[in-house]
């Protein structure tokens, strides 16, 4: 070992990320990778036949759960597929196979329905579970490289992924069929959540956090209701509105007709503009603004947010049926962390 004249190594030389000679080469390599997984996702995508209707078939049918298996990167995949089916709105779960033959097997009923991934489709430790869904009559949906496989043997319906070369130097680590694998996963997934009908209101009741879930919700959902709503008759004047304003805090006030339907608002920059001393006497319908802006409580939050940008307004009433149910601030938007 090298050391210095005090004893300590020098650190080892990193090499340098930026060598004219080695960058080109590693792009090459990545851009390789990258361009036989396209074609591979390409292969794939023109060899599905109605085999794929066959299988979307079967998940539409099942009143249980969807199972996910599979080993090894096959494995990983599963997991992810088995995620996105359970969060577009069917209910599913893996189930590590060697765990199956162990107990596990009883999670996968007669309600349910299989999808099982090996790109060989000889895994070894898919026996028990194969025969599980055989003996009970378990739809099951395979998704493997070789036709006439143990695993498409035993499928009842075989879906093959075409025959296209892995994407690593040796051709042997499992890169494109994972790839393949994992498309055709969520290709099944949309097309699944297609035919239920399966809605943005949907999605974010399944994701209720994080930023998908805020950017879904709804105005109802964060809207001030009942009495902190500020309005006033038509027949007010401004110091039931200055009243009503200054109790109520959000920098406007709505009037109502005598059918409880809105017609205007009043907002503290219309006060500021026309502050005289006379002009608590006047009746609101003389500096009101009508036809003000307003929203549903179905509407999506975000795009409400957009509007209210766009028009410079810090709060909107929420109507039904021209009446007023709700108020929104901008102030209440931004803490449910919609941006």
């Amino acid at each position: 070992m090298q050391s210095t004249a005090n004893g300590v190594a020098p650190a080892a030389q990193q090499p340098d990320a930026t060598d004219p000679d080695r960058v080109p080469d590693d792009l090459a390599v990545a851009r390789k990778v990258l361009g036989l997984e396209a074609d591979g996702l390409e292969a794939l995508a023109q060899s599905l036949d109605g085999r794929f209707s066959q299988a979307l078939d079967i998940l539409a049918d099942v009143s249980g759960r969807v199972v996910v298996t599979g080993m090894g990167k096959s494995g990983h995949i599963g997991r992810k597929i088995a995620a996105t089916f359970a969060s577009t709105g069917t209910p599913s779960q893996y189930v590590h196979p060697g765990e199956a033959s162990h107990g596990d097997l009883g999670m996968i009923t007669e309600a349910d329905a299989v999808v099982a991934l090996s790109n060989s489709g000889e895994t070894s430790e898919l026996s028990d579970l194969l025969q599980h869904c055989r003996r009970f009559s378990i739809p099951l949906i395979a998704i493997t490289s070789r036709a006439n496989s143990t695993l498409d043997t035993f499928a009842t319906v075989g879906m093959i992924l075409p025959p296209v070369p892995e994407a690593d130097t040796m051709g042997l680590a499992p890169t494109t069929s994972t790839t393949m694998s994992l498309a055709l996963g969520d290709a099944l997934a949309v097309a699944l959540l297609n035919r239920k009908g399966f809605t943005a209101s949907d999605f974010q009741i399944l994701h209720p956090g994080g930023k998908l879930g805020r950017q879904l919700l709804r105005i109802r959902d964060i809207m001030h209701q009942g009495e902190e709503v500020p309005l006033v008759p038509e027949t007010a004047t401004m110091t039931d509105v200055v009243v009503e304003m200054t109790r109520k805090r959000f920098g406007c006030v709505g009037v109502l007709d005598s059918h409880g339907a809105l017609v205007g608002v009043v907002t503290d920059g219309d006060l500021s503009r026309h502050m005289s001393e006379s002009v608590l006497g006047e009746p609101v319908t003389a500096l009101m603004t009508r036809n003000p802006v307003s929203t549903r409580p179905e509407a999506l939050a975000m795009e409400v947010l957009g509007d209210m940008n766009a028009k410079k307004i810090g709060a909107v009433f929420v109507l039904e049926e021209l009446k007023p149910v709700g108020i929104l601030h901008l102030h209440d938007v931004l803490r449910a962390g919609i941006v």
